[in-house]
């Protein structure tokens, strides 16, 4: 079995959630990571699992003015802030709107541990479905807090969530009921 964990980060907890969860993935099944900056279609090709994850923006997916947004605020002095390679997009939005897939599929996004409403992983669920995958969890989201950077407990919960994920993959391709699977 082969997994591929895709994603878009702009300051760097993106791509740590998805390392840790390849991570949890990789003690069964080879896995890559890869940003979507560098992204191409012979990286999926031979995935059995592909996992998407992407920051959430605005209470949804990034988008090009989120993520001009997002680059400027890192060039502030003082912000603290430094912006990821291939931040400045294209990003997630861009490559679910024109790719078709088929297989297992799962969405994660990191977003502000808040009361508002928005994720980016029930945004990148419904892309995936539409594109032909075939979702075998619900989107998950993992915490940063206010001044951006991973709430604690936060990786070791991505590692798990990866782990677990192999678990649902073979229940859904042994024919096993997985209920509440898909994005809301």
């Amino acid at each position: 079995m082969r997994a591929i964990v895709i994603y878009e980060s702009m300051y760097g907890n993106t791509r740590r959630i998805a390392e840790a969860i390849a991570e949890g993935l990789s003690a069964a099944v080879d896995t890559t990571v890869v940003p979507i900056a560098t992204l191409t279609q012979d990286s999926l090709a031979g995935a059995d699992l592909v996992v998407v994850g992407g920051p959430t923006h605005m209470l949804g997916l990034s988008g090009p003015g989120s993520r001009r947004v997002a680059v400027s605020a890192a060039l502030k002095p003082g912000s603290g802030l430094s912006v990821e390679d291939g931040a400045e997009g294209p990003g997630l939005r861009e490559w679910l709107t024109s790719t078709r897939g088929r297989g297992a599929a799962v969405a994660f996004d990191t977003r502000l541990h808040a009361r508002l409403g928005g994720r980016a992983s029930v945004r990148i669920g419904r892309r995936l479905r539409r594109s032909g995958y075939d979702l075998v969890a619900r989107p998950e989201s993992f915490y940063v807090s206010k001044a951006n950077t991973l709430e604690p407990g936060e990786l070791e919960r991505a590692r798990s969530w990866g782990g677990n994920l192999l678990r649902t993959v073979a229940a859904t391709r042994s024919g096993g009921d997985q209920p509440g699977i898909g994005a809301r």
